[in-house]
């Protein structure tokens, strides 16, 4: 088992694309949306995950990912998706020895874009970027299995 430790913040500028040394498009679909036990799929470009996460506790919870085929992927999506998708893009930032992920989200969340850090413990040290506005980490409305059926802006 694996112990995600995150803060999210929301972003207040598109300086974060020029910072960016990578990106992704990711479309996600959720089996459970149960804060006790949320089950996603998730491709990202040519690769899928399927991933199951324990109740939030702060910053911090349970986290286990796996790597499964994307045609496996794209069935069950087709087949046991319970909500509407999520799609987005990801931008990636290296800053200080950290990664920072972006999303920017489409569609129905067009407008929405939220800045994510992982970290090693709950109170470690991080420097934020100049795009970085507030910080979102206990808000329940910017989980993404709650973003499922919410329209931007909430």
């Amino acid at each position: 088992m694996a112990q995600e430790i995150e803060r999210k913040y929301l972003v207040t500028d598109d300086t974060y694309k020029a910072m960016a040394s990578r990106r992704k498009h990711i479309v996600q679909a959720y089996l459970s949306t149960s804060p006790d036990a949320t089950v996603r799929l998730r491709i990202a470009d040519d690769t899928a995950f399927i991933t199951v996460k324990s109740r939030n506790n702060g910053c911090q919870r349970c986290e286990w990912e796996y790597e499964i085929p994307v045609a496996d992927a794209r069935d069950m999506i087709e087949r046991c998706n319970l909500a509407q998708l999520i799609e987005k893009t990801r931008y990636y930032i290296d800053l200080d020895n950290r990664t920072w992920e972006i999303d920017e989200f489409a569609g129905r969340l067009t407008g929405l874009t939220v800045a994510e850090i992982e970290l090693p413990s709950p109170d470690a040290t991080y420097t934020l970027p100049p795009f970085i506005g507030t910080e979102v980490t206990d808000d329940p409305r910017y989980y993404n299995s709650n973003l499922l059926n919410l329209t931007y802006p909430f």
